[in-house]
């Protein structure tokens, strides 16, 4: 298998590596931050929104990646073990870069190739066991690229040539140096004498002399040996470390320096395409690790269905929020939502604290994680994926200085209309919340005309109850232009206790006071029953 064959296998892309990682329009640091991501998947190498992709094709690759991995954690973990070394590989190549000329890199090489031939045979003694319980085309293509690099006679060849030049480095203890001085007993010259697999020994001249012990001991000094960096500056001692390098390659050169051009590019070859692996590595770990998680809180998980039709459509059954759900022990309260023909837009309204906010965001997390190809925290679910996920959260750092808090939240909101298209997903969680009820209501109403109008799904969470009200009149203008349904979900109060149920339907505008008046005795009979009560 040559290099164009190693760049072909990916964990993440039936199209093989991606030629690099980085921050998507799609799923902005900012969104990421607000539905609490990190919270789920924290990484290190690369920001989310680089695993986020609208490519169906991608996505059911990466479903079948995860089932592989749902099934055998252990080898998620085997994966994640592999990080150290390719840091390590990275690590010697940056250093043999900056200090190019210095010993022309050949003993960096030796622990580059050492390294390599360790993670190969570490993964063939604890990745291969897998190979044939595995399914998915990514798992299955990694094991048989390791099993060839591992299983042919080059490898063994190559781990034993490694073996016998290795220890030669590895067993240099110390050299001898040979100075010669010119008629004023001046350094003219210098040079290593022999390369030892001892230890210099330190030694005290005047005690010999008494002893007229004068027997020759090569490894034992005339007088005490002193530790050269002891009081010697930085250039000094960086000047002599080098010296003493280049001394070594020097002695080593002649027999590295054919073998270090066969095989090092052998090496560089079979170990870019894993260290470009690396950002995807991390992510199939830190992903595995999260289903790990879920399925020990008990959370429903499916894999999503990738719905090809047009028509943006989604739907949710038993949808669970999964940083709720990992941040508490108390009950999982699932609930269903849809976009479909009749809604494409939902106004959620009912009690502070009701679970409104808990939906937008779970929402939200659902189309994030089902467009990195995870599993997602339901009884089923289907989408037509979006091809950017925008939030209107509140975000505690408003310009209110310039502009009022108001006007930044109107700025923000006006930003949007600059990015959305009729396949993105808008959530908005009680915008317009800086305001009186009734300004807030017109600009809400006049934003959710413009996100009809654009033909794109969003949820709206809001206090705004006489916004609510307005639906129906919002929909008969949107109508004439085109514009697509918007409906109203409510967060359900059941004798004056929250339930944290949302459901779709037209609020009364009533109910959710009327329960809060009677659970704290404030309804009219209560109040006359009291009265009564005194007289």
């Amino acid at each position: 298998m040559n290099s164009s064959d190693n760049n072909s296998i990916s964990l993440l892309s039936p199209d093989g590596i991606p030629d690099g990682f980085g921050d998507s329009d799609a799923l902005s640091e900012e969104t990421a931050q607000q539905l609490e991501l990190y919270s789920l998947i924290d990484l290190h190498s690369e920001k989310l929104g680089a695993f986020f992709t609208c490519d169906a094709a991608a996505i059911r690759y990466r479903q079948e990646t995860f089932a592989d991995l749902s099934e055998h954690p252990e080898i998620a973990r085997v994966l994640s073990r592999m990080l150290p070394f390719l840091d390590d590989i990275t690590e010697l190549r940056r250093m043999s870069a900056s200090e190019a000329g210095v010993g022309d890199g050949y003993l960096y090489a030796i622990s580059e190739i050492e390294i390599y031939t360790s993670l190969m045979q570490y993964l063939h003694d604890e990745l291969l066991p897998f190979s044939d319980k595995v399914s998915s085309p990514a798992l299955i293509k990694l094991c048989a690229k390791i099993s060839e690099l591992t299983e042919g006679e080059y490898f063994k060849e190559l781990t034993d040539s490694l073996n016998s030049l290795a220890s030669r480095v590895r067993d240099i203890r110390s050299i001898t140096v040979g100075v010669n001085l010119d008629r004023r007993m001046t350094p003219e010259s210098a040079g290593v004498v022999s390369v030892n697999s001892e230890r210099f020994k330190s030694g005290e001249f005047f005690d010999r002399v008494r002893r007229l012990d004068f027997k020759k001991d090569d490894m034992t000094f005339m007088a005490e040996l002193i530790p050269y960096t002891k009081e010697q500056p930085e250039n000094r001692r960086l000047a002599l470390s080098n010296a003493l390098n280049n001394a070594i390659s020097d002695i080593f050169k002649t027999s590295l320096r054919s073998w270090k051009k066969t095989v090092g590019s052998y090496v560089i070859e079979n170990t870019d395409f894993l260290i470009r692996m690396i950002p995807e590595i991390e992510f199939a770990a830190k992903g595995t690790e999260l289903i790990e998680k879920l399925k020990a809180r008990g959370c429903p998980l499916c894999t999503p269905e990738i719905l090809e039709s047009d028509d943006n459509s989604f739907f949710a059954r038993g949808l669970i929020n999964p940083v709720i759900a990992l941040k508490t022990e108390g009950e999982l309260v699932p609930n269903d939502i849809c976009f479909d023909r009749d809604a494409m837009i939902h106004v959620i309204t009912g009690p502070n604290r009701g679970g409104k906010s808990v939906l937008t965001c779970a929402v939200g997390q659902a189309f994030a994680m089902a467009q990195m190809g995870l599993p997602v925290t339901a009884e089923s679910m289907g989408l037509c994926c979006c091809d950017k996920i925008l939030t209107h959260f509140p975000t505690g750092s408003e310009d209110t200085v310039e502009k009022g808090r108001l006007g930044e939240e109107c700025d923000r909101l006006c930003r949007i209309f600059d990015e959305v298209t009729s396949k993105s997903l808008v959530l908005l969680d009680e915008s317009l919340s800086s305001t009186g009820s009734f300004e807030g209501a017109y600009i809400a109403s006049e934003v959710l005309e413009g996100f009809s109008m654009a033909r794109l799904r969003c949820i709206f969470s809001t206090h705004l109850h006489d916004l609510a009200a307005s639906v129906e009149r919002i929909n008969a203008e949107c109508r004439k232009g085109g514009g697509v349904p918007i409906d109203n979900m409510v967060a359900e109060v059941t004798e004056g206790k929250r339930s944290f149920k949302i459901v779709r339907k037209t609020p009364d505008g009533k109910s959710y006071a009327r329960d809060i008046a009677e659970k704290y005795g404030l309804s009219l009979d209560r109040i006359m029953e009291k009265l009564k009560s005194r007289q």
